[in-house]
């Protein structure tokens, strides 16, 4: 059953440089991506941002990703899903969380945190049986963009992935960057944000094709703590440990 919340947005006070609203609703994750924003709630409902209005998605997920690879999924059992003419289909394969947001290419962490991820042409392809890519490593959270793809261990320990491209999702190497992040979200114009084991947020200073591992991480003036993020053109998205959602323009940071 469809059902709307209505998002009255309340201005929040909150540290001066970052304009956030709270959103009316709870939700638990949240993506944003190519122009559209996606989220589950505790009781595994999903929902898609239509205009100022919170629609819920047939279907149950406890992770939902949306950018140029479309919009992908993964339930309670590990089940991957896409959406394909309008419908969820699902697809071979068994994920706890996917990421749509690379350059039209998909990447993904199983329940024991083995890496994932699909090239251009599976992405894009109407099968249900895709040969997913396994990379080394191990990650509980992978995010991919523009320039490459990002992720965190079970020991909140940093790493991008170097010579991910479209046709070739796998990349080369990893390399380890400074500090300690439970999530680290990578948006589709290629900007990483992070949260710390605290609930600070950070924004990754210097992203460039040329040098797609930043430079540092600068601390983001709001007021939390927070457990998830996602970013799309120019609005940041926050949840909290209560669920509330919160909309921040970057714009207006300085």
């Amino acid at each position: 059953m469809k059902f709307y919340i209505c998002l009255t947005l309340m201005m929040l006070d909150v540290a001066a440089g970052l304009q956030c609203t709270l959103v009316p609703g709870k939700l638990k994750q949240i993506d944003a991506g190519a122009g559209q924003v996606y989220g589950v709630n505790d009781a595994d409902d999903i929902f898609r941002l239509n205009g100022k209005n919170w629609v819920q998605v047939p279907g149950k997920l406890i992770h939902v990703s949306v950018g140029p690879s479309g919009v992908w999924g993964a339930n309670r059992q590990n089940n991957i899903f896409k959406i394909q003419d309008g419908n969820w289909v699902q697809v071979a394969g068994a994920l706890k969380q996917v990421d749509a947001g690379g350059n039209v290419f998909l990447g993904g962490v199983n329940s024991a945190d083995n890496i994932y991820c699909l090239s251009q042409d599976l992405t894009l392809s109407k099968g249900t049986s895709l040969p997913f890519i396994q990379l080394d490593g191990s990650l509980k959270y992978y995010s991919c963009g523009r320039y490459s793809c990002w992720g965190v261990n079970s020991n909140n320990d940093i790493f991008y992935r170097l010579n991910v491209s479209p046709n070739d999702c796998k990349g080369s190497e990893w390399r380890q960057v400074d500090g300690n992040m439970i999530m680290v979200e990578v948006a589709t114009d290629g900007s990483v944000y992070g949260i710390n084991t605290i609930g600070n947020v950070y924004k990754r200073e210097g992203i460039s094709f040329s040098n797609p591992g930043g430079t540092e991480w600068s601390l983001l003036t709001v007021y939390g703590p927070f457990k998830h993020v996602s970013y799309d053109n120019g609005v940041l998205w926050l949840l909290d440990s209560e669920r509330n959602i919160f909309k921040c323009d970057i714009n207006y940071y300085s």
